[in-house]
């Protein structure tokens, strides 16, 4: 899709800047609660002795992506982008991720690897209890089918995944059951962050458990 941006750019007579991409990022319309999200789920770990990381894995743009107002909050966007000329026209996609290549971005994740185009220390053996940040402690929150691969993987490997769907469309509401049905997801939640809400609780109950998991660690390596 990102070389057919490109196509159908220069068809028209426009430049594909970078500017643009991130002025579209500005006008991003986010859910109910998400701003104030980070904040309070850091809080919250904190709290409990848990450093609490924001990833973005996505297969949209990331140039979009960090033009929205909480692009801040996370400590890496994996997601793809272009390459530029020097007067800052996109003339042929950089990174493309999709369903499949979105699994590599968690075991970056997992074993500390923040480099996009990083293709030997993602594949460098690490002994599970070596790795940065483990499976086990990993909640991905995903809403669409680009998601499912990884969904999956992070349940296999002992984390969360947690399928969202938008509150106003029956239709998501369903697609996001039926992952939970074909276990491919532990949690179903309507994408609404704010206060008390289902994705809320759920999220404070998981880092609850991730605390009183690790406590249980300290005592068995004593």
């Amino acid at each position: 899709y990102m070389a057919r941006m490109i196509q159908e750019a220069k068809s028209k007579g426009l430049s594909l800047k970078r500017e643009a991409f991130q002025e579209s990022g500005r006008r991003v319309t986010l859910f109910n609660g998400v701003r104030e999200w980070f904040s309070r789920i850091n809080r919250y770990g904190e709290e409990r002795g848990i450093r609490i990381l924001h990833y973005i894995n996505s297969s949209g743009l990331k140039e979009i992506i960090e033009g929205t107002e909480i692009a801040h909050e996370f400590r890496k966007i994996y997601a793809c982008s272009f390459l530029y000329d020097v007067d800052g026209i996109a003339y042929w996609p950089a990174v493309a991720v999709n369903y499949t290549n979105k699994t590599q971005f968690m075991f970056k994740i997992n074993k500390g690897v923040e480099s996009v185009f990083d293709s030997k220390m993602v594949n460098r053996y690490i002994p599970e209890n070596e790795r940065p940040v483990p499976f086990k402690h990993m909640i991905y929150v995903g809403d669409g089918t680009t998601d499912i691969p990884c969904m999956r993987l992070v349940k296999q490997q002992g984390g969360h995944s947690i399928a969202v769907y938008n509150p106003s469309s029956e239709r998501n509401r369903q697609t996001s059951e039926r992952l939970l049905h074909d276990q491919r997801v532990n949690y179903v939640c309507p994408a609404d962050y704010r206060v008390d809400r289902p994705i809320d609780r759920l999220v404070h109950a998981i880092i609850d458990r991730i605390a009183s998991d690790e406590n249980l660690r300290k005592f068995y390596m004593k």
